[in-house]
């Protein structure tokens, strides 16, 4: 009964931790709305940045043993493990920065339709390719679920083929970056987001210098620009890497509808634009999927039922 109770309250907190990314994510355009008169590139290279600089002096400060530990640990494995860990943080790590970088491009070349959109169609991919790749298990209700989330995005998806193209890819390339971060077990998650950031770090200095952009001076760019880092970077994206220690993929990847749910409340609540009924619908369904998606974590984790 006890060890029940327990696994209980430990499902509690990696469901938690998979809710608050998506949730922190859905305020994110308030703090950039801050620094729209920056070039989108900018604030992102400097995201990135801040974030390696902040989280690797976090790590050297207070968390040196789990670091250490990590090092022996990884100095142990076969080499075709290690070979396999280290592709796999670089391809995670080039998944993430490509999709930062084509939702900025799609952002400021393609249209803000498709931008918008990955956000939608991103849950549905890494649902199907945790099933298939991963051989995650998909329950009828939550095969409903997935209908009513596709039927929705559907519902959202007016812009042209170039719109939908572009948003494939920005979603595919997260998608895909939770599906590795699932098989990349054994090592303390905020190890693997530092180095994650740091390979990320790499891209980023060619692409500043090429850029020949001057180094922003405004104290609210950079006051604004380490928030971004530490509340909308590093804290999210260690939530969902924890959360997949236990929580699927297929959960995760859907509780990521929360992020455009939020941001479609804020439109509507704290920037006052106007919306068309027909979102209203869209996004109803979608809050009724993750429901129903979830239901049975909802009863069990956050209800206390079994």
């Amino acid at each position: 009964m006890e060890k029940d109770i327990q696994h209980t309250k430990s499902r509690r907190n990696y469901f938690l931790a998979a809710f608050l990314a998506p949730f922190i994510w859905g305020f994110m355009s308030i703090p950039v709305r801050i620094l729209n008169g920056y070039p989108a590139e900018d604030i992102l290279y400097y995201r990135i940045l801040s974030a390696v600089v902040l989280l690797w002096l976090f790590i050297l400060i207070f968390r040196k043993k789990k670091l250490i530990a990590d090092y022996h640990h990884f100095n142990e494995l076969t080499k075709s493990e290690k070979k396999k860990i280290s592709w796999l943080t670089l391809l995670a790590s080039i998944l993430i920065f490509a999709n930062w970088y084509t939702f900025i491009y799609s952002i400021n070349n393609v249209s803000i339709q498709s931008a918008a959109l990955a956000y939608m169609i991103c849950p549905l991919i890494t649902t199907f390719a945790a099933y298939f790749i991963l051989k995650e298990g998909l329950s009828p209700l939550k095969k409903f679920a997935l209908f009513l989330a596709f039927f929705s995005c559907c519902l959202l998806a007016t812009g042209s083929f170039l719109d939908i193209a572009w948003a494939i890819t920005i979603a595919s390339s997260y998608a895909f970056y939770l599906i590795i971060q699932r098989v990349l077990q054994g090592f303390d998650k905020l190890t693997i987001l530092a180095v994650q950031l740091l390979i990320c770090s790499a891209f980023v200095v060619p692409l500043l210098l090429i850029s020949n952009h001057s180094l922003p001076t405004d104290p609210v760019f950079w006051e604004t620009v380490v928030i971004i880092a530490v509340f909308f970077t590093i804290i999210p994206l260690y939530f969902s890497m924890y959360a997949l220690i236990k929580i699927s993929s297929s959960t995760t990847g859907v509780l990521l509808y929360i992020n455009p749910i939020l941001a479609f409340l804020l439109a509507i609540f704290y920037f006052k634009e106007s919306i068309e009924p027909y979102k209203y619908i869209a996004y109803g369904i979608l809050l009724i999927a993750i429901m129903l998606f979830n239901w049975k974590i909802l009863k069990n984790v956050v209800f206390g039922k079994k």
